[in-house]
């Protein structure tokens, strides 16, 4: 179940080891509200990595799927403890174990699913 992992390791103190769950040809999508951030390898993650501002940001998983090699999780960003929006996030995972292929949605405005 790599998505949590690298979830994990993306709200931790260090989310550069995020980078080593990922496969080097490693293509993302994050929809976000100021724009969308794209990519087509584990460097261009790195470099989104190095210029995002995460402070004390971590995704409170809520949902969670997998379906063969799909992983799925919804759930809600929440920083210093005040939630700021709801996610909906996919991956696609290699043979090997590594996400090949990352596709998340953030939004402030709506949730699907209410927050326990």
């Amino acid at each position: 179940m790599v998505l949590r992992e690298y979830m994990a390791r993306m709200d931790g103190q260090d989310p550069e080891k995020a980078l080593a769950l990922l496969e080097p040809g490693f293509r993302f999508l994050l929809a976000l509200p100021d724009g969308e951030r794209t990519g087509e390898s584990r460097a261009d993650f790195a470099a989104y990595i190095a210029g995002r501002n995460a402070g004390d940001r971590v995704h409170e998983i809520v949902r969670y799927s997998v379906d063969q090699d799909l992983e799925t999780a919804y759930g809600f960003v929440v920083e210093a403890g005040t939630p700021t929006g709801a996610f909906l996030s996919a991956a696609v995972v290699s043979p090997s174990g590594l996400m090949a292929r990352y596709q998340s949605y953030f939004t402030p405005v709506f949730d699907l699913v209410d927050r326990p």
